[in-house]
């Protein structure tokens, strides 16, 4: 799908150990000495991702040790920690992003396997941007050089910064780049598809508080020096993808599963006392709301008015008709006068319980004195 980027070439006086295997002199050794002890401060670096500084955004990709490389004076150079890869919060939003992007682009029959190798050069990116704001960019479709590939990123960068706002004052919040996104960063790829599919509201559900650890290598005064930060790539966000703070049924959810269950209990008999009226029951609010039917029947059964069936899908088979019924519903509560739910539709077909409930507590808490 999209052309593998070529290996960073070695130094010039690089040569393999065959070539010289015959000819290494007394004097050979003592230089490599000399070498080895003026790196010796990247020993870390070594420890950390001995071949991983090449390849900002996977260890595995380099082919030069660190005491190979050649950095200019003030250089600096990044690399994800590689025992950050094994962190299950980072694997699992990995895993979400690509599937977002795969089911995004599905018309296309492209299909993202590896966020750094599949998105550095553009390609994929301009195609997600144009599905996503049905807007056509003025850029080759496939480009084979480097030099090509950096200008049509900066292309779908620019385009991408302008739709999220960061352009003027706002330029600097940005944390992609488009150096930093062809050598293969995976913090800065993440950081653009996170902020993508917030702003474009993508049906998925992210994993909070997501970290890495990144290992920062500079030369200055003719010495490496090396330092370890830690880049937040998620926080924690209500449904509608902003900063929060941490409400009651985050609570439940966390320290107090026993009194979780009664509140379910509670909110499964308030549903059904109303239900019951058209023979339909709930037994189980994780799964049967997801559709929207029973919230937008449940909406015309608490104000005393009928929900005509043509305004929403009383047997939906897609996620979009699901998508469709949600809405009809939230739309009916701020019709009422209800404040919008803080829920996002996607979330409710997705089995989110935790927006369920709140949604669900809502209507309770106005209706439960309604027979």
């Amino acid at each position: 799908m999209t052309t593998p980027r070529s290996k960073s070439p070695k130094p010039q006086n690089s040569f393999r150990k065959d070539d010289v295997k015959d000819e290494t002199t007394f004097w050979d050794k003592i230089g490599t000495l000399g070498r080895k002890k003026r790196i010796k401060e990247v020993q870390e670096v070594q420890e950390e991702g001995k071949y991983a500084i090449d390849s900002p955004g996977n260890p595995a990709m380099a082919d030069v040790p660190p005491e190979e490389y050649t950095l200019e004076e003030n250089e600096e150079r990044t690399m994800v920690e590689p025992k950050s890869y094994s962190d299950p919060k980072l694997q699992e939003l990995m895993n979400i992003l690509i599937d977002w992007v795969n089911d995004v682009l599905a018309d296309h029959r492209i299909i993202v396997k590896n966020l750094e190798q599949d998105l550095y050069d553009g390609q994929v990116l301009q195609k997600l941007y144009e599905k996503l704001t049905n807007e056509k960019l003025d850029v080759p479709e496939v480009t084979q050089s480097e030099e090509g590939q950096k200008q049509k990123l900066y292309v779908v960068l620019g385009s991408v910064n302008n739709i999220l706002g960061l352009t003027g004052n706002r330029l600097s919040q940005q944390k992609w780049s488009v150096e930093s996104v062809h050598s293969k960063n995976l913090v800065a790829i993440l950081h653009l598809l996170v902020s993508l599919a917030r702003h474009f509201r993508a049906p998925i559900r992210l994993p909070e508080n997501v970290t890495v650890n990144v290992v920062i290598v500079q030369k200055r005064d003719g010495v490496l020096k090396n330092r370890t930060v830690i880049e937040e790539i998620t926080s924690r966000y209500d449904d509608l993808g902003m900063r929060c703070e941490r409400d009651a049924f985050d609570t439940l959810f966390d320290h107090a599963p026993d009194k979780l269950e009664v509140v379910k209990k509670s909110l499964v008999t308030f549903v059904n006392k109303h239900l019951n009226k058209i023979n339909m029951e709930v037994q189980d609010l994780d799964t049967q709301f997801h559709d929207g039917v029973y919230l937008t029947l449940l909406m015309g059964l608490l104000e005393g008015f009928f929900v005509p069936l043509y305004s929403f899908n009383l047997s939906p088979q897609n996620f979009e008709q699901k998508v469709h019924n949600v809405n009809v519903a939230f739309d009916l509560m701020q019709e009422i006068g209800l404040a919008a739910p803080k829920a996002r539709p996607e979330d409710i077909v997705n089995l989110d319980l935790k927006s369920t409930l709140r949604v669900l507590y809502n209507l309770f808490t106005k209706y439960k004195n309604v027979y």
